[in-house]
């Protein structure tokens, strides 16, 4: 009895160097490990950051789509210019480019429509849906017909309204744009007519249409120096020989887009 109790102590001193351990019969994975708990408290923070004062006010326009109407003749339709270089086509590229959007104008033009036309037009086009911005540009025909000067303020005023109506009543949406000069294209100056008559008349009607919108307190822009250069340069005329390019409506639209960018990027 006494030498298998002392053989039985001997195998389990054997079985204890080797490191076998029997737990519930279960053994330890060999990678096994035990981690200890990390059991320091960091400090809290309690430094407080400053307040962020460079934060801009929130653009009331942002994600807005903008529904832009066109009044005019020729110039606003873009005779002889593919739809994408006409002037508010142009308009719209470079509001969109200062992060606007808009979507696709509407546009009530036709080419060769005096004041009256445009009007009469307007009348029979229904109801006046309203749209965000203006742009009215018109009386180049009103010039080349030869009618009076009191006439075409009395129509152009009326437009202006109407222009006003259609932009919610807000006179700062509505932006006039005015008459160029056709008398420098190589159609005015085979046209047989004096091309310095014709430069007084354009700035006669155009005195008219400034003097009215200003008087209202709505913007102005001057393309028609500009559109003179077209003398010289045969890039800034459309292939009929008449209408201005896409490059000519590219910078009308450069010229417009301040103004409306103003109301519209607060």
């Amino acid at each position: 009895m006494k030498v298998f109790t002392v053989f039985l102590s001997l195998c389990l001193l054997l079985a204890c160097k080797k490191g076998i351990i029997p737990m519930n019969n279960e053994r330890l994975p060999a990678d096994t490990l035990v981690k200890v708990a990390d059991t320091t408290k960091k400090p809290a923070d309690t430094v407080k950051k400053p307040m962020d004062t460079t934060t801009k006010p929130v653009d009331p326009n942002l994600g807005k789509q903008l529904n832009y109407l066109a009044l005019g003749d020729s110039y606003t339709i873009g005779e002889s210019v593919d739809r994408p270089q006409i002037f508010p086509a142009q308009l719209v590229k470079q509001l969109e480019k200062a992060g606007l959007i808009i979507n696709p104008p509407v546009i009530i033009a036709r080419t060769g429509w005096t004041t009256s036309e445009l009007l009469d037009a307007i009348k029979v086009s229904g109801g006046i849906r309203k749209f965000n911005f203006v742009t009215l540009l018109i009386g180049v025909n009103n010039q080349y017909r030869g009618e009076s000067k009191d006439k075409y303020r009395k129509e152009f005023k009326e437009l202006l309204q109407t222009a006003i109506d259609y932009a919610n009543g807000d006179k700062t949406h509505v932006f006039v744009v005015s008459i160029p000069d056709w008398g420098v294209t190589p159609f005015g100056k085979q046209s047989g007519r004096d091309q310095q008559m014709i430069s007084q008349e354009i700035d006669a009607f155009n005195a008219i249409n400034k003097e009215e919108t200003l008087t209202l307190g709505i913007s102005y822009t001057d393309i028609t120096p500009a559109s003179r250069n077209a003398a010289t340069d045969n890039s800034l005329v459309a292939s009929d020989g008449l209408h201005p390019s896409g490059n000519m409506y590219l910078d009308w639209g450069a010229n417009v887009a301040p103004a409306v960018l103003k109301v519209f990027k607060r």
